[in-house]
């Protein structure tokens, strides 16, 4: 699914735009549930100028001459310009596109349209989102926000895996994400969030940062160290041990029996 470096890739496609009028706009009643109804979306594009692009976390916002738009890509969501992919395709989604599979888009007064395909129907477009639930955006994410991420108001916290998945305190990590970091910091995604002692508090970061600089260049939340293993029965690519699975924080979690301890 689409995780903050997918987003990241849509919001870089979305430059494209930026200057272009909309003429008019159009969604399906399943992008649009986040509206009072289809027609909403249609009324409030129509004549928006596109001034500029942004992002928090997995959101889109498209900054206009009106209101910001935003767009959610839920599973399988991928933005369009012109037949043109933000990214080659998602590990858990589509690799080819079909034109039933359009939920909502822009006409601009170039003649280009920004699209929004999802085959999964879970993507949403919005008109003036909030992100007041929305934590500090991942990839720019400090020392001291990371701090405050592990931070936890009573008890040992849940589990370090379910933490960085959790929206409200930092915005963008997802399922693979938050495996790769864990399985570069050697750390049991299992373990509480507030039982990481300083060591691995600073592997943690330090594996943080490095996933997201080193797997934006390689294309994708998809293309981690761990991938190799992460199948049942797999193996760890690091060191051959068996890899191990359950589910945390409601997503399917994969981690080494051997150096993620």
């Amino acid at each position: 699914m689409p995780e903050i470096l997918e987003v990241e890739s849509y919001r870089r496609l979305a430059e494209r735009v930026v200057g272009a009028r909309v003429t008019s706009g159009w969604s399906d009643a399943y992008a649009a549930k986040k509206l009072s109804s289809p027609g909403a979306w249609s009324r409030a594009v129509k004549g928006l100028t596109i001034r500029a692009t942004s992002r928090r976390g997995k959101l889109l916002l498209l900054e206009t001459s009106g209101p910001t738009l935003g767009l959610r890509f839920g599973m399988t969501g991928v933005l369009l310009v012109d037949g043109d992919a933000g990214i080659d395709g998602l590990f858990y989604g589509p690799h080819t596109y079909h034109e039933k599979w359009i939920r909502a888009g822009l006409s601009l007064d170039d003649g280009r349209r920004l699209l929004l395909h999802d085959p999964r129907r879970l993507a949403r477009v919005e008109v003036a989102p909030s992100l007041d639930d929305l934590g500090p955006d991942a990839l720019s994410l400090t020392r001291a926000q990371f701090d405050e991420m592990l931070n936890v108001a009573r008890g040992e916290g849940p589990a370090i895996k379910a933490r960085l998945l959790d929206q409200s305190v930092v915005a963008g990590v997802g399922n693979l994400l938050g495996d790769e970091m864990l399985f570069r910091a050697g750390i049991d995604p299992r373990t509480p969030s507030a039982r990481l002692d300083a060591t691995q508090r600073q592997r943690l970061y330090r594996a943080f940062t490095q996933t997201l600089r080193t797997l934006d260049r390689r294309g994708g939340s998809h293309l981690g160290d761990h991938m190799e293993g992460r199948f049942p029965g797999g193996h760890c690519p690091k060191d051959g041990a068996a890899m191990l699975s359950a589910t945390i924080g409601g997503r399917t979690t994969y981690w080494c029996s051997a150096h993620q301890t």
